[in-house]
């Protein structure tokens, strides 16, 4: 790739090679060809003569197109302003037997749309057992730490306890409902088939005389040789590009998700309470050596953006489509879904990087619980007065005040919450004062948390998970920047 050129990050600098290749001009040209074989073969299997052995056996020992020829190819384009053609045309240099009946009876979309119907299949067979790991790894993470009590946010205040591992469960079960929809959306991806120029078949039946069970067979034999269960029965030049929505919505939805869990992780980081991994020689920043940024959590929200935003480009596209076809729909869709893939590509392989080695704190978690606890056991407080003997509305007269008073230590002289102290040096509260360490116990706080996240992982994500468990690994996943 030369260097004086852009290229776009998503493929030069982030995402995997495998992924990237999909959407490589290589494998769409060498797809463009295996697709002409493809209808060849079925033609001649359901009947045309004029499709010779020697024809097809040229087209498979030539379904990798060379270097060589995507630069002819261009130079074809250049002259004749049709990329379709100008690869029929090099296909045809190159297969000299075959070249009279490559592409016969098809249009452009038979390359085109088939192949991209093909490229949105394999793409997801790449990010959806990415997905899985992802899950597996958070699932381990939920059940180790599903009972260490953590302070519970609402507003971004401090509220009830929870525990580290429940709300990891908030991170997975969003992380199920896009595998859901992300396998869903794969299962429903069909062929365009063979339905020529404004899907009619019209050319198709006039090259089997008029006989339209061989033109559905064909359309059939097509959708078998190339693996897939079905052809969408009803087509214009193109497959509808509502197709496109259902394949990048649940991507975009992928992005709410990734977006929602790096930020609850970039703000765990200013906590320091969670923190994503950091490798031993990774820099922080050029200026303050001490930093730990999250660098793997801010890219997973940055580029989330870009993911919710590409559902617009499908979302656009396929409204503003007109009859059986028109052509600007061909720009936009080069770009948008190659990068929706590629970015979803991206923000899973650096989760499953995340969720490889979240690290915890949780001494730090301890300090914050103890500072804002002594608040939240207030209630508990009163109800064991009341117990003892005591009035409600005296006792919760009595902890009021003192509770303005450790607030204003906290607030005003920055001192720690001192309540508990203020507590034990009251004598109303002396009924009380060998029960405070119980009443203070942050795991009395956490309701069912701890039982939640088991029950949680061990069946709902266990039940999720079991059609994919040759797709479960420990391999380490570093980020190559």
């Amino acid at each position: 790739m030369s260097n004086d050129k852009y290229a776009t990050p998503l493929s030069s600098r982030y995402a995997s090679d495998e992924m990237s290749k999909i959407f490589s001009l290589r494998h769409r040209f060498s797809t463009w060809r295996k697709l002409w074989l493809t209808l060849a073969k079925a033609e001649k299997e359901v009947g045309l003569e004029m499709i010779t052995d020697e024809a097809i056996a040229e087209m498979e020992k030539h379904l990798e197109i060379t270097d060589e020829e995507i630069e002819d190819a261009k130079k074809e384009e250049a002259i004749v302003r049709h990329d379709v053609m100008a690869h029929v045309h090099t296909f045809g240099k190159t297969c000299p037997a075959a070249a009279g009946i490559i592409h016969l009876g098809a249009t452009s979309c038979y390359v085109t749309d088939n192949a991209d119907l093909i490229f949105l299949r394999d793409a997801y067979d790449i990010l959806i057992p990415k997905l899985v790991n992802v899950i597996d790894r958070l699932s381990k993470f939920a059940l180790e730490y599903k009972d260490l009590p953590v302070l519970g946010w609402t507003h971004f205040q401090p509220a009830q306890l929870t525990t580290v591992g429940k709300r990891s469960t908030l991170w997975l079960q969003e992380l199920l409902w896009d595998l859901r929809n992300m396998q869903r959306a794969r299962d429903d991806i069909g062929l365009r088939g063979a339905k020529g120029t404004t899907g009619t078949q019209a050319s198709f039946l006039s090259l089997f005389h008029g006989n339209h069970d061989k033109v559905d067979e064909l359309d059939e034999k097509i959708v078998e040789l190339l693996g897939f269960d079905h052809a969408y029965p009803c087509t214009g030049q193109t497959y509808s590009r509502k197709i496109d929505i259902d394949a990048v919505a649940p991507l975009s939805s992928l992005g709410a998700t990734a977006h929602k869990m790096a930020t609850d992780i970039r703000l765990l980081a200013n906590l320091k309470e969670i923190e994503e991994p950091f490798e031993k020689s990774q820099i922080g920043s050029s200026a303050m050596a001490y930093k730990r940024n999250p660098m793997r959590s801010e890219r997973v929200c940055s580029l989330a953006r870009h993911l919710g935003s590409l559902y617009q480009d499908v979302f656009q596209t396929s409204a503003v489509q007109w009859f059986e076809r028109t052509l600007d729909d061909s720009a936009i869709r080069r770009i948008s879904l190659p990068s929706a893939f590629l970015t979803a590509d991206i923000l899973l392989s650096t989760l499953l990087n995340i969720t490889s080695g979240l690290v915890v704190y949780p001494k730090v978690i301890e300090r914050r619980i103890k500072s804002e606890l002594p608040f939240m056991a207030t209630e508990n407080i009163i109800m064991a007065m009341v117990e003892n003997g005591g009035s409600r509305q005296d006792c919760h007269e009595e902890i009021r005040v003192l509770s303005h008073q450790a607030a204003a230590v906290v607030k005003e002289q920055g001192g720690d919450n001192d309540l508990i102290e203020r507590i034990k040096n009251t004598e109303y509260f002396k009924p009380i004062w060998d029960d405070l360490e119980k009443l203070l116990d942050p795991s009395t706080f956490v309701g069912r948390a701890p039982q939640q996240t088991e029950k949680f992982v061990k069946v709902t994500v266990a039940e999720a998970l079991k059609p994919y468990q040759s797709y479960i690994n420990d391999e380490a996943v570093k980020l190559s920047v």
